[in-house]
C-alpha cells in the first residue's frame, strides 16, 4: 500500500513548476491531493494527469495576496494531513526600484498567507494527533544579493516560523520543516535560463540548474513517516553551493 494512502494534502501553487512536481508525486504515494492555483484551466489538466494516472485531486482557485481568499481556501481544504506551502512571487529588482506594492504581495503571498494556512489548518491536525508542514523557502532567504532584497526578506521569515511552528505544534504530532531550493528549471526560470544559459548551469558544484521533480522527492520524503525524527529542519536543496575564491 503506498505510503501517503488516506491522506489528504494540500500543495499551493500547484499549477506550474515545483508545486506541479510535488503534487503529482504525493498523488503518486496515494495522497489525495488538493491542488491550488489562480488559473483554473492549469488547474483542471493537473488535476486530470493524477486521474489517469490513478490518483485523486480536485482543484481549488485562489489569489494567495488576499487574506480573505486564503482563508477561503483553508476552508475549502479543510481536514487536510499535509500542507505544503510552495506557491511564490518573486521580482529582482533592486530595492530602489521595488515599490511598496511589490514589498507588499511579496510578504503577503510567501510569508502571510503560509502563516494563515499553518493557524487554520495545523489546530485540525494538532486534534487528529497527526500532520506534516513543509515550506518550501529558498536559498535567496541566506545568500544575498545586489537584487531582490523584498524576496530574500520574505523567504527568510518564512524560515523562520518554520523553526517556531516545529516548536509550537511538534508536541501535538506535527512536524514542520522547510526546503531552501536553489535555482531550478520552471516557467519563472525560464527567462533567466534563455538569457544566460551557461551562467545558470553552472550555479552549483553539479553545474546544473535543478530540476522540480528533485525537489518533489525531498518534500515527498519530508511528509513521509520514514522521516519522523525530522522536525524544524530547513534542508537545503541547491546541488551544492559554490565558493567564490578572491583572485
Amino acid at each position: 500500500m503506498p505510503a501517503l494512502t488516506g491522506k489528504i494534502a494540500l500543495v499551493t501553487g500547484a499549477t506550474a513548476g515545483i508545486g506541479r512536481a510535488v503534487a503529482l508525486r504525493l498523488a503518486e504515494h496515494g495522497a489525495e491531493v488538493v491542488v491550488h492555483g489562480r488559473d483554473a484551466r492549469r488547474g483542471a489538466e493537473l488535476v486530470s494527469a493524477i486521474a489517469d494516472r490513478g490518483g485523486r485531486a480536485r482543484f481549488v482557485a485562489a489569489d494567495l495576496a488576499n487574506a480573505e481568499d486564503v482563508e477561503r481556501l483553508a476552508a475549502d481544504a479543510s481536514e487536510v494531513d499535509i500542507l505544503v506551502n510552495n506557491a511564490g512571487v518573486y521580482e529582482f529588482t533592486s530595492t530602489p526600484d521595488t515599490s511598496a506594492d511589490s514589498f507588499d504581495r511579496h510578504l503577503a503571498v510567501n510569508t502571510r498567507a503560509p502563516f494563515q494556512l499553518v493557524a487554520a489548518l495545523a489546530p485540525g491536525m494538532a486534534k487528529r494527533g497527526h500532520g506534516a508542514i513543509v515550506n518550501v523557502s529558498s536559498t535567496a532567504a541566506g545568500s544575498v544579493a545586489p537584487v531582490g532584497a523584498a524576496y530574500g526578506a520574505s523567504k527568510a521569515a518564512l524560515e523562520t516560523l518554520t523553526r517556531y511552528w516545529a516548536t509550537e505544534f511538534g508536541g501535538a504530532g506535527i512536524r514542520v520543516n522547510g526546503i531552501a531550493s536553489g535555482p531550478v528549471r520552471t516557467p519563472g526560470t525560464q527567462p533567466l535560463l534563455a538569457a544566460h544559459p551557461d551562467a545558470m548551469n553552472q550555479v552549483n558544484a553539479r553545474g546544473r540548474i535543478g530540476e522540480p521533480e528533485e525537489i518533489a522527492d525531498v518534500v515527498l520524503f519530508l511528509v513521509q513517516e520514514r522521516s519522523s525524527y525530522v522536525n524544524g529542519a530547513v534542508v537545503s536543496v541547491h546541488g551544492g553551493e559554490r565558493s567564490l575564491l578572491p583572485g
